[in-house]
């Protein structure tokens, strides 16, 4: 994680500086940039959506990594929900469902591909993007009985292009769009829109420091029907002091119509609009 935080101040520096281009290089060693790095985040969210119940509570276990080797540019997580195996009130939408989840974000330099300068105005790098999301339960439907979501596992694969681009006061940020593939209905769905950023907006003498971090994940063009809208998505912001090998942070997460899921009416009036905490505690390896 060192080596992301001197990525991070670098690009904030060189977005203070000008607004142009700083193009990837690779015409002496594809390799001379490659980092890679490691954590383990202890996450508590309250208020997640999409729910049937207010203000649910739950506990899970992040194993977050991500780095740099050639053209290839990498990001991932994977999700173990309720790690005690509760089964109160506030972890039933965990307890007895899908117990992992997990994305994949491996994008391509098409610079390094080409060995051609792509570089434009404040874009650095141009990528073929892709995005994989697994398991975790989807809704699928209601239960009769219980009038409770019916959930399943998700399989979902973005294919698309995607940019690093310098932004005033931001620095490097990553803006991606998509096309969505639904692999369980084998079918395609409208198209995303991401952007991922990691500002240092305080730095300490000790070399610990703030950062203002977080995404946007925003569908669009997605088939219509009972239960779903053609966009809808989530916003994350996210306050979180970093030391070498610690972090801890407060997020919130704005909510719109998450996954094109119409707020108040999907699968029996389902939230899926509003706001969600996120506590997290981190270890960097």
């Amino acid at each position: 994680m060192k080596n992301v935080k001197n990525a991070a101040l670098a690009a904030t520096t060189l977005a203070a500086i000008s607004c142009n281009a700083f193009a990837a290089d690779y015409s002496d060693d594809i390799h001379k940039n490659d980092y890679q790095w490691s954590q383990f985040n202890l996450m508590y969210a309250i208020g997640e959506k999409p729910s049937s119940e207010d203000n649910l509570k739950h506990d899970y276990l992040e194993m977050e990594f991500g780095g740099r080797s050639g053209v290839v540019d990498l990001y991932g997580y994977v999700d173990v929900f309720n790690l005690l195996g509760s089964d109160s009130s506030d972890s039933d939408k965990k307890d007895g469902a899908s117990k992992m989840f997990m994305k994949l974000a491996p994008r391509f330099s098409l610079d390094g591909m080409t060995g051609k300068d792509l570089s434009f105005g404040p874009v650095q790098e141009v990528y073929i993007a892709t995005l994989f999301n697994w398991g975790g339960g989807g809704i699928s439907g209601i239960d009769a009985d219980t009038g409770k979501a019916i959930e399943g596992d998700v399989n979902n694969a973005f294919f698309g292009l995607g940019s690093d681009v310098m932004v005033p006061w931001l620095g490097k940020v990553g803006m991606n769009v998509y096309g969505l593939y639904d692999a369980n209905a084998k079918d395609w769905n409208g198209y995303q829109f991401s952007m991922n950023w990691f500002k240092p907006i305080v730095n300490f003498d000790n070399g610990s420091f703030i950062s203002y971090q977080g995404y946007v994940d925003y569908q669009f063009g997605a088939d219509t029907d009972a239960n779903h809208v053609s966009s809808g998505g989530v916003m994350f912001n996210g306050i979180y002091w970093h030391s070498e090998r610690y972090s801890v942070g407060y997020g919130l997460k704005a909510y719109n119509d998450v996954y094109t899921l119409e707020d108040g009416v999907a699968f029996g009036g389902l939230d899926t609009s509003g706001f969600a905490h996120y506590f997290a505690a981190s270890y960097k390896f």
